[in-house]
Parts: C-alpha cells; structure tokens; sequence
C-alpha cells in the first residue's frame, strides 16, 4: 500500500501543467544526434520546417518498425524543404546503435533526462520515456501540428503526407 500510494503521488506531481498547442512556438532544443553532432532547433529557424518523431524505446518492435519506414521511404519526406528526425529518452549510445541497426540515414536525437520530452508534452514521466508523437514545426518555429495517431509501418508516407497538408514547400534543404 506505501508503494502504491508513493507511487500516485508521485505520478500526480509530475502530471505536465502546460500542454503544448498548435501555433505557439516550439521550445528551443539543443540534443546530440546519433550523426555525432549538435542539433538545436534555433539553428533550423527560418531555414526548413521540423518533424521530431518521438518515440519510447529503441530496439522495441513498434519504434524499430517505425524507424526503418523513415530509412526505407525517407526520400518522400526528403522532397520536402524539411529537417527530421527520430527523438527518445534513451542515451546517446542505445539511439546510435539503434539507427545504425536500423540502417537509418538521419539523426536520432538523445533525450535522457527528459527535459525536451517534457517540454513538448510527451513524457510520461514515471518511466522517464516519450510518447509515440510526431510535431511538425513550421520554418518560424511555430508548432503547425501535434500527431499522436501514429502508424510505424507507414510512418514515412504519413509524415510527406502531412507535410503537404500543411503546406511545407517541395525542395531539398
């Protein structure tokens, strides 16, 4: 029962107070990608428009299936004037062996404390891991769209789909 109860309390205290909405600016990001560098969402403003498939946990089935869609059928998403990539909890050594098994030609981006999922609403913080959400970011840095409804095999389709939707220019970055 003390265990239950510590365990209440403690989800309680750390439900999120601000969710993220579409047109409010996106919360500034500096991660270490699997690539070996640097990515700050700062450095992307006003040159291409962002998605950030979050998902839980590398080598799990849903977010490997999910990974290799982008590998296999990123070229969809590269048409467009985009940056991407894939974000977890996990460290930096889990993500990058993860997108080199994955065969993953773009960053997975590292977020193990959990303050960048936090920031964007999609940690579930008892387990320190994202949800499976993609966010698509507009080239002013605004939120344009919050996907929570996300289907891994056709995970690259869906993102070039939705990235024509909003209307995000065709074009390499």
């Amino acid at each position: 029962m003390k265990y239950l109860l510590t365990f209440l309390i403690s989800a309680f205290i750390s439900l999120p107070t601000l969710a993220l909405e579409v047109g409010e600016m996106a919360p500034n990001f500096t991660l270490q990608g699997s690539d070996g560098q640097t990515h700050t969402l700062a450095d992307l403003k006003g040159k291409s428009a962002v998605v950030i498939a979050w998902f839980p946990k590398a080598f799990t089935r849903g977010c490997t299936i999910e990974c290799k869609s982008l590998a296999q059928n990123g070229d969809k998403i590269k048409a467009y004037e985009v940056t991407y990539f894939m974000a977890s909890t996990d460290d930096l050594d889990d993500n990058t062996r993860f997108a080199e098994e994955s065969e993953a030609d773009f960053p997975l981006l590292s977020d193990p404390n959990g303050e960048v999922a936090k920031a964007y609403d999609v940690l579930i913080p008892v387990m320190n891991i994202a949800r499976r959400v993609t966010i698509y970011i507009g080239k002013d840095g605004r939120v344009l769209k919050i996907d929570k409804d996300i289907k891994p095999a056709t995970s690259a389709e869906d993102i070039a789909q939705t990235l024509d939707e909003l209307g995000v220019k065709k074009g390499s970055t």
